[in-house]
């Protein structure tokens, strides 16, 4: 359960802690006060969506902690989970679980197993005939789980098969213009005869002829200056220090020295000599090597950036070329793989048609008896399951529920019959019987008495006053008969302080609930109030 919640600049909500409790929480306030912040601030935490415009005004960032205890799924020692979001209006966006950073995908695969929240969009679900078929699997668990779990792995295949038979190139004269365009490009590439790195030699070989001129008249320049001046001046004074050899050692040394500079300005002067003379480049020439850079260029504009990127293109063009010369063959394998995958799938949505029929009953009934005790006994809910011809990730049913509201109406599909009202009941029937198989510790119901007065409400509440006795049960209602089910009740209120608005939460004392429960029956605090409130606090 959550234990704790802690809100951080969302909305009105500047720095909020709410200690919650097991079983049934109730929250109730005025208008605008916060109430559904806090509800969202939950689904914020389970991985939601979150809009920047939902930071605090003149605030930077928002935070949302939630300490969760979960002794059967926790690592800790204590039981507990520490989880923590925080969002910048720059877009940042940090996750946590138990102080290790997550992506949200993972944040809100690890909290759909803790918290499950109900609001008007739910209603919305249940309009949407598509998303019916889950309820029904949901409510069927681990006895189509492992069917549907080998059968999404052919699906997958069946998928795969089917887009690459599409990829058969059209018709045949499609085919050959394809197979033509690609194999000029392959002897475009093999007529190039492409060697890895011949670009960059050539590229250094043509910076030398563009640049010819002005190397052969400094390397000029540097040999006659060797030759003529730098060795003629050694080799003379080679000569005089052999003169004075006999006045000291030293002048031996030195002489040793002299005679290796000579010989190592000797090899330079000849290393220089061999590099002006190789200088010459002859037009013909200059043009062949630009002629094959331009070449190369124009294939690396057409295949890639590389000449190694042309040549993995030359092996992806032969791969295309024997796959479409093979056309044929390749489809037919792929065709025989398709009708054994479809084999196998139709005898896997077999066995879950029949798990499905046979639990569509199942469900149908016990969601007719939670309408029954939700003051909707006229109402009939049938869970239709119908094959249909075309595969989809569901397999081949499709699951919709039907409705008569009324005895003696014909059934119709629930989007064309239910009011607001009917569809909060029609979920909550269907929330309450999920929760006998559902193993999510936290249910949320955000003003689920929408449309709903009198006795009905009252149901509502006990109904949701049932489900609270397996798991923990938050609130936001509007109605008496609700709250006064209620174990633990939280007043959520505003304030303003400069010109600035905050939200306060507070968890009523016994006097407190009846006070409040007799300000939402009737909009003031009464006599007469206050004893209904006693009345409806004392039936709970």
């Amino acid at each position: 359960m959550i234990t704790t919640l802690h809100i951080k600049n969302i909305g009105i909500i500047e720095d909020l802690t709410i200690d919650f409790n097991e079983g049934f929480n109730v929250l109730t306030g005025e208008t605008g006060a916060g109430k559904t912040l806090i509800i969202g601030a939950l689904g914020i935490i389970a991985g939601g969506r979150f809009s920047k415009e939902m930071i605090r005004n003149g605030e930077k960032f928002s935070f949302i902690e939630a300490n969760i205890f979960w002794p059967e799924n926790s690592n800790s020692i204590d039981g507990n989970i520490i989880i923590s979001r925080e969002i910048y209006s720059n877009g940042r966006n940090s996750c946590k679980i138990n102080g290790r950073l997550v992506t949200v995908n993972e944040l809100k695969e690890f909290m759909s197993n803790i918290i499950d929240i109900h609001g008007q969009q739910d209603n919305q679900n249940l309009l949407n005939s598509s998303k019916h078929i889950s309820y029904l699997d949901d409510f069927i668990g681990s006895d189509i789980l492992e069917l549907k779990c080998q059968y999404m792995i052919l699906y997958k295949r069946y998928n795969e098969i089917n887009v690459e038979l599409n990829k058969n190139y059209g018709d045949d004269k499609e085919r050959e213009r394809k197979l033509d365009l690609l194999n000029y490009q392959l002897k475009e590439i093999n007529d190039s005869k492409l060697k890895v790195g011949e670009d960059l030699k050539l590229s250094e070989e043509h910076n030398l002829m563009k640049n010819s001129e002005k190397l052969q008249e400094n390397l000029t320049q540097i040999d006659e200056n060797l030759n003529n001046q730098a060795i003629e001046g050694v080799a003379n004074s080679i000569r005089y220090l052999e003169k004075i050899l006999n006045c000291g050692e030293i002048y031996e040394q030195k002489l040793s020295e002299l005679k290796n500079i000579y010989y190592e300005i000797q090899e330079l002067a000849r290393d220089i000599s061999n590099m002006r003379e190789d200088i010459f480049f002859d037009e013909e020439q200059r043009d062949n090597v630009e002629k094959r850079l331009d070449e190369i260029f124009s294939l690396k504009r057409k295949y890639g950036n590389s000449i190694e990127e042309i040549l993995e293109y030359k092996e992806k063009l032969e791969e295309e070329i024997e796959k479409i010369e093979n056309l044929d063959v390749i489809n037919n394998k792929l065709k025989q793989e398709k009708e054994i995958v479809e084999k196998q799938m139709v005898e896997l949505c077999t066995k879950m048609n029949l798990i499905r029929v046979k639990y569509a009953e199942i469900i149908s009934n016990k969601i007719n008896t939670e309408l029954a005790e939700l003051e909707m006994k006229n109402a009939v809910l049938r869970v239709a399951v119908n094959r249909i011809n075309n595969f989809n990730s569901n397999g081949l049913d499709n699951v919709e529920f039907m409705i008569c509201t009324n005895k003696g109406e014909e059934e119709k599909e629930l989007c064309k019959i239910a009011s607001g009202g009917e569809m909060s009941r029609i979920m909550l029937a269907i929330k309450t019987v999920l929760a006998q198989v559902d193993k999510v510790p936290v249910l949320v119901f955000d003003e689920i008495d929408i449309g709903i007065s009198g006795k009905a409400a009252k149901s509502v509440g006990e109904k949701i006053k049932t489900i609270s006795n397996n798991h923990q049960v938050i609130i936001v209602t509007h109605s008496p008969s609700i709250a006064a089910k209620g174990k633990y009740n939280y007043f959520i209120s505003k304030k303003t302080t400069n010109e600035k608005t905050y939200t306060e939460v507070k968890q009523l004392n016994e006097n407190e609930v009846i006070e409040e429960i007799a300000r939402i029956s009737s909009g003031e605090i009464t006599e007469i109030s206050i004893a209904h409130a006693k009345e409806l606090r004392k039936a709970s």
